[in-house]
């Protein structure tokens, strides 16, 4: 970790097309370093950007911390690119939903989240690949996936948006069969979905996995038997539990599923297509994050 007292270069990753358009973030995050003994370099993403393009920004700048500007697409892809290094990554949380950042108690204020990326403590966590995707986040399979995906398709957003695309869901989606291999179990059952949970709650703050921990040797898997609009409701928009008659959960370091056939699936908010087969593994002390 970079001594604090010492000054510090920090490279922003900034999405231009993150936030409401109300906050220009490059102007914020120049007036914050103006008088600070820090150096701040700005780098906009650019439409289509590779993940290439921004390993070499990063390698150029020789920061000692990479500030992640965006949501959680933005973060997922600065990870990527910080992955198994010793590099700090901070947040500035800009997106709608802001799970990560609210998962590791970032402030969503611009200047207290400036804050942290400078005075921060850096610590590990781990997170997982998903069918050879890199997940900070969440991953699923099943309802909610299908949900993600005809939101993204409403030009609607917000809770009416959400509304309607549960309401379409609901009476299109049916549950899966679905073969879930964790250590020496194997589970069969009908299922709405299936989620993959690095982290512990979706951007809501409804806990749709109480038990993990984001430092610790597992990720975990909890199967959804059931589903209704209120409690896909509840995972959207309150932090409301879910039934628990409804979910069992599993720890573990590694996992397949089979479906019978193929399923809705997401990872980190973002839509991937239909599978009938998911292989998840965890990476230990995959990024260095400042909380």
């Amino acid at each position: 970790m970079a001594d604090k007292t010492i000054p510090m270069k920090l490279l922003f990753i900034i999405n231009p097309g993150s936030g409401n358009g109300e906050i220009n973030f490059c102007d914020v995050i120049s007036d914050y370093f103006e008088t600070l003994e820090h150096t701040a370099q700005l780098y906009t993403l650019t439409l289509n950007c590779s993940l290439d393009k921004v390993k070499s920004i990063i390698t150029d700048s020789n920061a000692d911390r990479v500030i992640a500007v965006g949501g959680d697409g933005t973060i997922k892809l600065v990870a990527e690119c910080l992955l198994q290094t010793e590099t700090p990554m901070g947040i500035i949380p800009a997106g709608s939903a802001n799970g990560m950042a609210k998962e590791l108690g970032i402030p969503v204020t611009i200047k207290e989240s400036l804050d942290v990326t400078v005075n921060g403590q850096s610590k590990k966590i781990h997170a997982v690949t998903v069918n050879n995707e890199l997940c900070i986040h969440l991953a699923d399979i099943g309802f909610n996936a299908y949900i993600v995906k005809k939101f993204n398709d409403l030009p609607q957003r917000g809770m009416w948006g959400y509304t309607k695309a549960a309401w379409k869901a609901l009476w299109s989606h049916h549950k899966m069969e679905v073969l879930i291999k964790v250590k020496d179990k194997t589970i069969r059952s009908e299922a709405a979905m299936v989620v993959i949970a690095n982290a512990t709650m979706y951007g809501t703050g409804v806990k749709i996995n109480p038990k993990g921990k984001l430092d610790d040797d597992f990720f975990e898997v909890i199967l959804v038997k059931e589903y209704s609009v209120m409690e896909i409701l509840k995972l959207r928009f309150t932090n409301m539990a879910l039934n628990p008659k409804n979910i069992e959960s599993f720890q573990t370091t590694s996992l397949n599923i089979k479906t019978k056939h193929k399923a809705h699936f997401q990872v980190d908010g973002e839509y991937m297509g239909k599978v009938s087969r998911i292989e998840a593994n965890i990476i230990p002390a995959a990024i260095n994050i400042i909380v």
